[in-house]
């Protein structure tokens, strides 16, 4: 029996310790804690998140989850929104440009803490609510501070959409609904699966 890992499955295994330590809020300020080995495969599972994974762009049967509705003819489509082992949800989707006209991504997208914009457009402005338990959660980190979601945005043609993904803690396993919102964006409430 051989096991096979897509981009998507590389990047969640190499991020989930990362998740776990932020998730429970256990973030040191200091800068040690490994080796210079550890850092390329966090930038490597960062920068994996703005390539195109092809299963994402698999199957446009899968269904959708919710539709948030942006700026300029943009609208997010929520495909999945997964609960993972390590402690953290994935949520993934579409991001389309509607409109007529060709479209820059909004840098509002990437919210406003200073070390999330110092690494480019991203979707590090969005966060997920848990309104059964009354709280918010914010996109996961890397040790480097890189948001984990997609980044470095092209402009989108019209027409045209680029698969995207976002990782946030994981709320309390008997939350079954929650509520994304991201910036400039109409909001989307869904179930995670898993």
């Amino acid at each position: 029996m051989s096991i096979r890992f897509t981009t998507r499955a590389r990047g969640r295994l190499s991020a989930w310790p990362v998740a776990i330590v932020l998730a429970f809020g256990l973030v040191a300020c200091s800068g040690g804690g490994g080796s210079d080995d550890d850092k390329p495969e966090a930038s490597t599972a960062a920068s994996e998140s703005s390539e195109s994974r092809p299963d994402a762009q698999e199957g446009d049967s899968e269904k959708t989850l919710a539709e948030l509705k942006g700026p300029s003819g943009l609208f997010l489509k929520i495909t999945t929104a997964e609960r993972d082992a390590g402690g953290f949800v994935t949520v993934s989707g579409d991001l389309k440009n509607d409109g007529e006209k060709t479209v820059n991504i909004p840098a509002q997208l990437s919210g406003n803490e200073t070390e999330i914009i110092r690494n480019g457009s991203s979707l590090g402005g969005a966060t997920l609510v848990d309104p059964k338990g009354k709280k918010r959660y914010y996109v996961l980190r890397d040790t480097d501070g890189r948001p984990l979601t997609t980044t470095n945005f092209p402009a989108l043609k019209a027409g045209e959409s680029l698969p995207v993904f976002m990782q946030f803690p994981a709320p309390p396993a008997d939350t079954a609904e929650v509520t994304l919102q991201l910036p400039m964006f109409t909001t989307g409430t869904f179930g995670i699966s898993g």
